[in-house]
């Protein structure tokens, strides 16, 4: 199957700090790929990042010579307000275990509001994923007014090359009763649990932007 671009493209401006990508193809070859990004990370990681993202959700090799980075504050940005304003962001995510019982919180920022979801369930690890990806989807319908039923589907780790990445099934109700699904991915960078939270809204990405603007 061939690469689409455009989803390529619109994957690597969600990686945190891109702002902006564009992804030029030859004959079916990344032949180049810029980036706008904030400042926060070096540039060398978010490199590595667009390699990793590229390799994980599209098996696709980008060699690192292809692709450029530029660096700016998110203030001289065009648009920057507008684009952050589209995307909730992720402020906290708590755990609160009692007992044999847990609660996992999640907080998401849109605008200058927070709004936090959680989730009840017992306090093993191999439910914690599952809590978390459910707390987060809570999160998500507190903060947008009109969002259609979402249910979590399912929510996993797995190992793709040297990295661990989560990824998450999204389940709606579709038209004659069909079920529509929606796949995310997070590389984990050492929390597995807050790349839960990337991999859910991830799956969401579309249907928030449109109740986003």
């Amino acid at each position: 199957m061939a690469l689409n671009v455009h989803e390529l493209e619109e994957s690597i401006s969600r990686l945190e700090s891109v702002d902006a990508a564009r992804v030029v193809s030859d004959s079916g070859r990344i032949a180049e790929v810029h980036v706008i990004a904030a400042g926060e990370k070096p540039a060398k990681q978010v490199v590595r990042d667009v390699q990793s993202l590229a390799m994980a959700r599209y098996g696709t090799q980008i060699d690192r010579r292809v692709i450029s980075v530029v660096q700016i504050t998110a203030d001289r940005l065009p648009g920057a307000g507008a684009l952050g304003a589209a995307r909730a962001a992720i402020v906290d995510l708590t755990e609160e275990p009692a007992g044999t019982r847990t609660t996992l919180k999640v907080t998401l920022r849109l605008s200058e509001n927070e709004h936090t979801g959680t989730a009840v369930g017992p306090a093993v690890a191999s439910a914690r994923l599952r809590l978390i990806g459910e707390a987060t989807i809570n999160a998500v319908e507190n903060t947008y007014d009109h969002l259609p039923p979402v249910a979590l589907d399912a929510v996993s780790v797995m190992p793709v090359g040297t990295q661990r990445v989560v990824a998450a099934v999204v389940v709606s109700a579709g038209n004659g009763g069909r079920e529509d699904l929606s796949v995310g991915s997070a590389l984990s960078q050492g929390e597995d649990g807050e790349a839960a939270v990337r991999a859910v809204l991830d799956a969401l990405n579309r249907r928030l932007a449109r109740l986003a603007e």
